[in-house]
């Protein structure tokens, strides 16, 4: 039997297939319940509304979304927050933006590395040259 604290409230519970205890369980199912009646009555609403009027955190909301629970196709004006910039999006965790800018930062990294791995090379053969010219000189 695997023991783990919810990460939700804190209790301990049996950890079976799902992270959170079974109270915490029936509970998201409930707000899950409140977000799809909600969009159901309101299909043109974004996630603060739906989050103002159900009492539901963005952060579920944007899980259920994640989770495909809650769909985006019978919801037109439905986004959620890019997780590096919080940018309103429809796919995907991050903004084209912030992808743009983490592969160009891969790009530089990779480059730097590369630089250094060159620089590094150089060093070592300049070191060995003065090596073997100190030898010769003897």
């Amino acid at each position: 039997m695997n023991l783990d604290n919810c990460p939700r409230c804190g209790r301990l519970f049996a950890k079976n297939f799902r992270d959170v205890c079974p109270n915490c369980l029936r509970e998201i199912d409930k707000e899950y319940e409140l977000c799809a009646n909600y969009l159901r009555e309101f299909k043109g609403a974004i996630i603060t509304d739906v989050s103002e009027a159900t009492g539901v955190s963005i952060k579920q909301i944007t899980k259920f979304i994640r989770e495909g629970r809650i769909s985006l196709v019978n919801a037109p004006n439905m986004s959620y927050p890019c997780e590096s910039c919080g940018t309103l999006i429809r796919e995907h965790h991050i903004c084209d933006l912030c992808r743009t800018r983490l592969e160009k930062d891969k790009k530089q990294m990779f480059e730097d590395l590369a630089n250094k791995d060159a620089r590094s090379r150089i060093q070592t053969q300049a070191a060995a040259y003065k090596g073997l010219d100190r030898y010769k000189g003897k």
